[in-house]
């Protein structure tokens, strides 16, 4: 069995996340995996899966800012604003500067955007079913707006190809945003239509795709025993405030007690924060007033 902790997976097209986290059962030996951040199908691209006792601390990436490489295609609508629905509508364009020009500026302007509405086909859940399984049946959905930021966005290249505009774009941005729906709204303010033809999520908080592994790298390595692709599970709180607990407040902590915050009193109260003993990472906390309390315990012994 490969030991607990992340393990950071380049997602590969046409599966979903979950049969990710199926292709880790297998290989780690264990039903006790998560992944944080649900991928598109057509989607490719960092995903962090949790496994084992990592699973403790799996909810504190929901936060996460991400981001994606997308290309993003005009002169078509489709039904789920990817490559993998229906045409419903279409532009015949030109390739003129006048045409690129527009959908320049309409990407000036999705930056600024400060709510977004999530697609009918995504993994949102609707009364604790996903959207996109009620779309699929027919049932029309009223999904309201949420906030959302978009912290850059970059156009690498625009180019004129068998009649359509491709653009081929990189945008980090808050949890909760979705990239289609960018494509899609840039596609009506121009009056073009568009979807995502290809998207690929490289950051999520810490995490960079540059550090993540295929199915066959994993596989491989787990095969003659090489577990350097599992990463602890502290790295995924290097972003969150931390404290350095001493041995008796160590002790405190690990038998569930709350202790004084006298010497914490600079901490914002009901911020979460990471504590640690001697390096180890032993519980999530928050100050309540002149005491810290418990969380998440995660030392174990």
């Amino acid at each position: 069995m490969i030991p607990d902790g992340i393990i950071l997976l380049d997602k590969k097209p046409g599966i979903t996340s979950m049969a990710s986290d199926n292709f880790i059962k297998k290989v780690a030996g264990t039903r006790k995996v998560g992944h944080s951040g649900t991928l598109d199908p057509f989607a490719t691209g960092l995903l962090p899966i949790f496994t084992g006792r990592a699973l403790k601390v799996m909810r504190y990436t929901d936060g996460y800012d991400k981001a994606y490489r997308c290309t993003a295609v005009f002169g078509t609508r489709m039904s789920t604003m990817d490559k993998d629905g229906e045409a419903i509508a279409t532009y015949m364009l030109e390739g003129s500067q006048e045409e690129k020009s527009k959908i320049l500026d309409a990407f000036e302007q999705i930056k600024t955007i400060k709510e977004q509405i999530p697609p009918s086909f995504s993994a949102k859940k609707i009364n604790g079913q996903k959207a996109y399984d009620l779309a699929r049946q027919g049932i029309e959905v009223e999904l309201k707006p949420h906030k959302v930021t978009i912290n850059n966005l970059t156009i690498h290249s625009i180019d004129f190809i068998d009649g359509s505009f491709e653009v081929d774009f990189e945008v980090d941005c808050s949890k909760g945003t979705y990239i289609r729906t960018i494509c899609d709204d840039v596609g009506e303010a121009t009056g073009f239509h568009a979807y995502a033809k290809t998207l690929r999520r490289t950051k999520a908080g810490p995490f960079n795709i540059t550090n993540g592994y295929t199915e066959e790298q994993i596989k491989e390595m787990a095969d003659r025993e090489d577990y350097s692709f599992v990463i602890p599970a502290e790295e995924c709180l290097k972003g969150m405030p931390s404290i350095e607990l001493n041995k008796k407040q160590f002790d405190d902590v690990r038998l569930g007690r709350k202790i004084s915050a006298k010497n914490y009193l600079d901490i914002e109260e009901g911020l979460r924060f990471a504590s640690y003993f001697e390096g180890r990472l032993t519980a999530i906390q928050y100050r309540e007033g002149d005491i810290l309390r418990i969380e998440r315990m995660l030392a174990v012994d």
